[in-house]
């Protein structure tokens, strides 16, 4: 009799110590489910491309030439100029030369944008970059920092031979709330020559 009143009594502790350490664990849940919203999303606005820059026809790259600095070899653009997915969704930033992507909330416009506040690219003292933290919700890869391409100095035209950086690749950024998103090149002279576009998120 006493050992099943033991083992009954050692149940019912068991228990109460589950029911204690749950609401723990549903808060530590629910907060990591804010942190990282990982709900499916499907259909036509689901995602969206962006040529972020683009390589100007007749350029011969072979067999590893970046961009020369001030050579007309890439066009300073957002194609389409404006995309639109549905909340939860991503755009998928094809980022083509020398650029720096940033994104800016809802209601932001060009205007807006402080060029007054810019900082130079990590390992080289031009060109400026735009540092304007108002209502920026993403700033991409500094590109002056990506690795070097494997092949010849390029020779630019002002100053010495220079070895070009690794500039081409994708940067894919999630957009959870609906609203019409400002998206720039934050190199100077790429904003100030209209390098800007919009992401439309609907609900």
């Amino acid at each position: 009799m006493k050992r099943r009143e033991f083992v009954e009594k050692a149940g019912m502790g068991a228990a109460a110590l589950v029911t204690l350490a749950t609401p723990g664990r549903a808060r530590a849940s629910a907060k990591a489910g804010a942190q990282h919203n990982h709900s499916p999303i499907s259909g036509p606005l689901a995602t969206a491309t962006v040529s972020f820059g683009a390589w100007a026809s007749g350029i011969d790259r072979f067999p590893n030439l970046g961009a020369a600095a001030g050579l007309p070899n890439n066009v300073h653009a957002l194609i389409p100029n404006e995309v639109k997915i549905k909340a939860g969704g991503t755009v998928n930033f094809i980022i083509a030369g020398f650029h720096l992507l940033a994104v800016y909330d809802d209601g932001t416009q060009p205007d807006d944008i402080n060029t007054a506040l810019t900082i130079p690219p990590t390992t080289q003292p031009v060109p400026p970059l735009i540092n304007d933290p108002a209502n920026r919700v993403y700033r991409g890869i500094d590109p002056s920092v990506l690795p070097l391409l494997q092949g010849p100095p390029q020779q630019g035209p002002m100053g010495p031979p220079f070895q070009p950086v690794l500039q081409d690749r994708v940067e894919v950024v999630h957009f959870p709330n609906p609203g019409r998103f400002l998206v720039i090149c934050a190199v100077l002279p790429h904003f100030n020559e209209g390098m800007i576009g919009y992401v439309r998120v609907i609900p």
